[in-house]
């Protein structure tokens, strides 16, 4: 099996299954269950499990250990979901790995049960990060948390719950309540919770879990650090008595930077994890996360952002007001049917003309639906459907270009970016 052969066997499967539930992939599990025996810090949320687990897996790296990461979506390459050492798996690793699971996967079918995609893929990366010994798994929720196929972990090192807001409302629920408690799913008994600053009714789910389930609770906000000073360039600050970095940029970023410290606090107190100031400095320094208000080049400036709802949009909008409140704007966006998008109307005013284009998704809002939620928010409102091409149209302008919308638009558009000639 070549690996194109595998990435074609891996988007064959289902993206969805024909009934909710964790019986699936638990089947599959069986086959190989010392996959599930690792240490783990389970992650879910609305926004920030990215930038949170990012922030993890750099610092515990730093710290000695062998981490893997599972997160998702990917941007450019589809090993991105599987790291080891913030390092993407090789080609020939998730080659060897879907060819194992073949003759699982043909026994499952053949019983009749059918595995979807992220669920095989879930099973797959845990299955690698056991063979590669890792020291601990850092596991971003694929979606929503309870009935997640990540959910399978029995015993995390902690659960972690970042800000929760309203998303895949189809799915999760349409209520701020409702999807808390989704998120919470993941709480398991008698282990360790943190939980990011929160809306009043998602924080009275979580710790209402976490109390029924004997957890003790971590909260982000009772981290002490003092920021010191916000630039283009990244925040800087200081924890423990250290002077540090993080090149994540938005005042969002900060938020999440004390949900990953409060987990490495919890794992220090709880599981005698040593993490010192030094490791986390350092840790930070290394920390890429793209398409999370990355800027991809100065002159003109182009930012790209994953924002695509209520809670992202806003973090998005702050984060332009503050680092970039002068001179021309072009906006590009591009975003799913399905997102809750009451947060567009923050838009307005902020950019001299907006280009809505197109994503290569079945979900995807078609640029003239997109053109008229963006009327009376900018001057000027164009469609250019294909991706590439709205941003080379919006560079044309002079303007500092930003794009938004949707990690999926940020992945068809990001490589184009980047083989500009002028980084």
């Amino acid at each position: 099996m070549t690996y194109e052969e595998a990435l074609q066997y891996i988007h064959s499967l289902d993206k969805f299954g024909s009934r909710p539930g964790l019986d699936r992939v638990r089947r599959l599990f069986n086959m190989e269950p010392s996959s599930l025996n690792q240490h783990f810090i389970h992650i879910a949320g609305t926004n920030g499990k990215g930038s949170v687990s990012t922030v993890l897996s750099a610092v515990l790296q730093e710290s000695g250990l062998k981490v893997g990461l599972f997160i998702s979506p990917y941007i450019v390459d589809f090993r991105e979901r599987i790291q080891i050492n913030n390092e993407m798996i090789s080609k020939e690793e998730l080659t060897a790995a879907v060819e194992h699971f073949l003759p699982h996967m043909k026994k499952l079918s053949d019983s009749g049960t059918i595995i979807t995609e992220f669920e095989f893929l879930t099973v797959l990366a845990f299955w690698i990060y056991k063979q590669k010994r890792c020291d601990i798994v850092v596991c971003e929720v694929g979606m929503g948390g309870l009935l997640d196929s990540t959910n399978l972990i029995p015993f995390p090192l902690c659960s972690v719950i970042t800000r929760v807001d309203l998303d895949h409302t189809a799915i999760l629920g349409d209520t701020i309540e409702e999807i808390a408690e989704q998120k919470a799913g993941i709480i398991k008994s008698y282990s360790t919770t943190v939980v990011a600053a929160q809306r009043r009714e998602a924080y009275a789910v979580i710790e209402q879990k976490a109390r029924e389930e004997h957890n003790t609770l971590y909260r982000a906000e009772d981290i002490r650090l003092t920021v010191t000073e916000h630039t283009a360039d990244g925040t800087r600050f200081v924890y423990r008595d250290t002077e540090m970095t993080l090149p994540l940029l938005g005042a969002h970023q900060v938020a999440n930077l004390r949900c990953a410290l409060a987990a490495l606090e919890a794992l220090e107190k709880e599981h005698n994890l040593t993490v010192t100031p030094a490791n986390i400095r350092d840790g930070l320094l290394k920390v890429h996360h793209p398409a999370r208000f990355e800027r991809l080049r100065k002159n003109p400036t182009v930012i790209l952002d994953g924002a695509h709802n209520n809670n992202g949009l806003t973090a998005f909008t702050d984060a332009v007001k503050s680092y970039y409140p002068d001179g021309d704007k072009t906006l590009v966006i591009g975003m799913l049917a399905d997102k809750n998008n009451d947060a567009l109307k923050l838009l307005k005013g902020m950019f001299k003309r907006v280009i809505c284009t197109d994503i290569d998704n079945p979900r995807a809002l078609s640029a003239e639906d997109m053109a008229g939620k963006m009327l009376g928010l900018s001057p000027y409102v164009e469609i250019v459907h294909d991706p590439r091409e709205a941003f080379d149209k919006a560079l044309s302008y002079g303007d500092d270009v930003f794009i938004c919308g949707s990690l999926y638009l940020a992945s068809e558009i990001r490589a184009h970016i980047l083989s500009a000639d002028e980084i």
